[in-house]
């Protein structure tokens, strides 16, 4: 390498992807523009930063990876949709996500939004928010056979599609097209999207403090990309994304219901139980509630009102609590609020600072634990 000293910052980079999912290693290009961001003092160009990855990447027997070839669409004709995994820091814990990816095949333009699970209704939710950013629906969305679109795979490209994509489709007024099984070329356009997003915005591993979070730094990425020049093309992912609008569907007027509800009781411990957890509802014991449960959160309703919103909580048997759901509980019992299950849920999540911990001591200290609030 022409200039050595920026040798050590790559080997270092290197390294640490050894640890790295493999797929959210740092590529040559990636790791140019960190050297520009945190080396500026350091002057090499790309060609060098390449040629050093390449052969210490050869050293420590990393494959290279397979390029897609693009393709030529009409404005609005078609857009692919994909799911990949990436993990993430959620609250200081490494955690693995689905990505939910919608590719617009004529402009470039791609939308990227991440759950917890790919289930059903997260691809249907995800749908809906991508239409919103692309403000329109193309005409054709081509899949992979994913089980929430395809019952069953038929002859050819014939596929029985599910009777709730089925719905969705009409409601917002596309028409799907199914690959051919383990022939990923032909959605080659989302491949090398969710392989470029994962590259450049999601190494290093990103850091939120919760989904809801992460999901606007990934919007804020969609947005940074319309900036993007690809190969070949004479204007930015954004000034082909603003043409191609006219040629998209318009938005439905309403979304598709994608909400699961129920009607839970609140019990002793002022909580409704949805599938196997509990989640705190700020409502009496006995009192019937409505339950909209989505993909990423809860909502507890009371006659329609929203008393309660919860992020989704995807094992089983476990407590979701809101220490404000309990205050007047603890008005009446302040000595209860030391040793309660809200408090440490709230500790844990980071929302208990340490400054209310010494205000606490020394309200005990003054009057007594009957005496917390």
């Amino acid at each position: 390498m022409g200039n050595r000293a920026a040798a050590p910052f790559i080997d270092a980079i290197l390294e640490a992807d050894r640890n790295a999912p493999r797929k959210q290693r740092h590529t040559a290009h990636r790791i140019f523009e960190r050297i520009r961001t945190e080396l500026p003092e350091q002057k090499v160009a790309e060609v060098t930063v390449r040629l050093y990855v390449r052969e210490r990447k050869r050293e420590l027997g990393w494959s290279t990876r397979a390029t897609c070839v693009p393709q030529s669409y009409a404005p609005g004709q078609e857009a692919q949709v994909d799911w990949y995994e990436a993990w993430a820091e959620l609250s200081g814990e490494p955690t693995l996500l689905q990505v939910f990816s919608m590719r617009s095949m004529a402009s470039g333009a791609a939308f990227h939004r991440a759950y917890h699970r790919a289930t059903q209704q997260a691809f249907l939710e995800a749908h809906e928010h991508a239409f919103q950013y692309f403000q329109g629906v193309f005409r054709l969305l081509r899949y992979d056979n994913l089980k929430s679109a395809v019952k069953k795979i038929l002859r050819g490209y014939r596929r029985e599609e599910t009777a709730r994509f089925i719905t969705f489709r009409s409601h917002w007024h596309f028409q799907s097209e199914f690959c051919t099984p383990a022939e990923p070329h032909e959605k080659g356009g989302i491949e090398g999207e969710a392989g470029y997003f994962r590259r450049n915005h999601w190494v290093p591993m990103p850091k939120a403090r919760d989904l809801a979070e992460l999901n606007t730094q990934l919007h804020a990425a969609c947005q940074e990309d319309e900036r993007r020049l690809i190969a070949g093309r004479k204007e930015p992912v954004g000034a082909l994304m603003i043409e191609e609008r006219a040629h998209l569907l318009p938005l439905a007027e309403q979304g598709f219901e994608l909400a699961d509800i129920s009607f839970p009781r609140v019990d002793g411990l002022g909580c409704v139980r949805v599938r196997t957890n509990l989640y705190s509802a700020p409502a009496p014991p006995g009192k019937t509630v409505e339950v909209r449960l989505y993909p990423s959160h809860v909502e507890v309703r009371d006659e329609g009102r929203c008393i309660a919103v919860h992020e989704r909580c995807y094992e089983r048997h476990q407590q979701v609590l809101d220490l404000e759901h309990y205050l007047d509980v603890l008005e009446h019992k302040p000595g209860a609020l030391i040793g309660s299950k809200p408090l440490a849920s709230w500790r844990e999540r980071g929302l208990w600072p340490q400054s209310y911990d010494r205000l606490l001591d020394q309200l005990i200290r003054r009057h007594g634990k009957q005496s917390d609030r």
